[in-house]
């Protein structure tokens, strides 16, 4: 009887995944339904033991994923709303906070908000620890219930207790949920640089991050651009196809990941096709704690064929690759079956990228008050510059980059030293053509 039960649950909830072959295996197929009888033994105890009467459905699926969610901590099991609502984030749109999420000893942790979402603006950073809901101690609960929670009606408010390194106390910060619109990249002209943002690896990723190049190249002018910053700071990842189509953007030819699972005879390698989108020109590539997954993919790529400068903070990272597996009940595990390793054979998993050019990002300050600066100019008798109404233009023309480039120095020092940095590389470059 408790082998029926169990064979019953198991079948049930992976949709006959137990084939025969895995029944008649001898010893092996012994040994696992020993185990099958102690779980049908205490599905049935707790089904006609309980203080309460519980559902046979909650617990099954509280049996899945626990078991899931032992394995690592982005195995889990997707109920069919979660299943749902991980489609609608991929294809770039979703209710509720704006926050990317894992869980480590029992609580929730922030891998990175998501930028323009009540998470964001609220201040919430890559590392802090979620403890309570409303309230609601979130130790004790799986992710999908955390995250379940987190969700709601647009325009309903969430307190969340943050525990944050560096604060003295835990903190209450309040959230009013939203109608999440994720544009998974953005660009602007930095002078005659392009800055291009990906914030994450959706459906939609490459063919916006073409578009926006397209736009750059046309708006600075292709004579005048000088190259790119690529922006992945807090990009928690997202579809691998997605990571190898950004990467295979800047580069000609070669590896660009490649992935290894149990089955050494499964491993698989993605190459890049011929065609540099950006022709060439010189890119740094912008990392920090909150940069996992997919960006750590792109990152790690750029980085071993030497076409950008990795610039930044030590990445998150997260090395494995998990596999969405539908079930027959409209829902779906999401299981790791494999790590990723870059075009040098490393893996980043737990060790991150670690950046080419390491800087923080410091708050710079600029002391109140006019600053007094002697110059020629300034000397009594001083001889006047006869210079033309071109050259005072051009002069101006600095004056005004240098203003608004103090003023991002102050605001994003890493972008800042991006930009520098990009613009020393743009002058070799033109002193070797010479």
């Amino acid at each position: 009887m408790k082998k029926v039960i169990a064979a019953i649950i198991i079948g049930a909830s992976f949709g006959g995944a137990i084939t025969a072959q895995v029944m008649n295996s001898g010893a092996n197929a012994q040994g696992a339904y020993k185990n099958l009888d102690l779980f049908g033994d205490i599905f049935e105890r707790v089904r006609a033991s309980y203080v309460e009467e519980v559902e046979e459905k909650d617990l099954v699926e509280a049996a899945i994923s626990g078991m899931l969610t032992s394995l690592d901590p982005h195995s889990s099991y997707l109920p069919p709303q979660g299943y749902s609502d991980m489609q609608e984030q991929t294809r770039g749109e979703f209710g509720g906070l704006g926050i990317e999420v894992t869980m480590e000893d029992g609580f929730v942790k922030v891998v990175t908000p998501i930028d323009e979402t009540p998470a964001a603006r609220a201040g919430l950073q890559a590392g802090d620890f979620i403890t309570h809901l409303d309230g609601e101690a979130v130790l004790g609960l799986t992710l999908s219930e955390a995250v379940d929670m987190m969700r709601g009606p647009i325009g309903s408010d969430l307190t969340i207790t943050i525990v944050r390194e560096g604060a003295d106390e835990p903190f209450d910060v309040t959230l009013t949920r939203d109608l999440i619109k994720i544009n998974p990249v953005r660009s602007r002209a930095e002078g005659d640089i392009g800055y291009l943002r990906i914030t994450t690896f959706n459906e939609q990723t490459f063919d916006n991050l073409q578009r926006e190049i397209d736009r750059l190249r046309e708006e600075i002018g292709a004579d005048a651009l000088r190259g790119y910053v690529l922006d992945l700071r807090n990009n928690p990842g997202g579809l691998l196809r997605q990571a190898i189509a950004v990467s295979d953007a800047f580069l000609e030819e070669g590896e660009i990941v490649s992935t290894r699972g149990r089955d050494a005879n499964n491993a698989e390698r993605y190459n890049a096709t011929e065609g540099d989108l950006t022709g060439g020109l010189p890119v740094i590539v912008l990392v920090n704690g909150g940069s996992a997954s997919a960006s750590e993919i792109v990152a790690g790529a750029l980085q071993d064929h030497r076409r950008a400068i990795v610039v930044g903070e030590r990445s998150f990272g997260k090395g494995s690759v998990q596999t969405i597996m539908p079930l027959a009940n409209n829902g779906a595990i999401r299981l790791t079956t494999s790590r990723y390793y870059t075009p040098s054979g490393r893996s980043i998993q737990a060790l991150g990228i670690e950046p080419d050019v390491v800087v923080e990002q410091l708050k710079v300050e600029t002391p109140e008050g006019p600053a007094r600066r002697r110059s020629e100019g300034s000397l009594r008798n001083s001889l006047s510059n006869d210079a033309s109404e071109e050259g005072e233009a051009e002069r101006a023309r600095k004056g005004e980059e240098n203003a608004a480039r103090k003023e991002l120095r102050e605001k994003d020092y890493q972008l800042s030293y991006a930009l520098d940095l990009l613009l020393g590389l743009s002058a070799i470059s033109v002193l070797d053509e010479r």
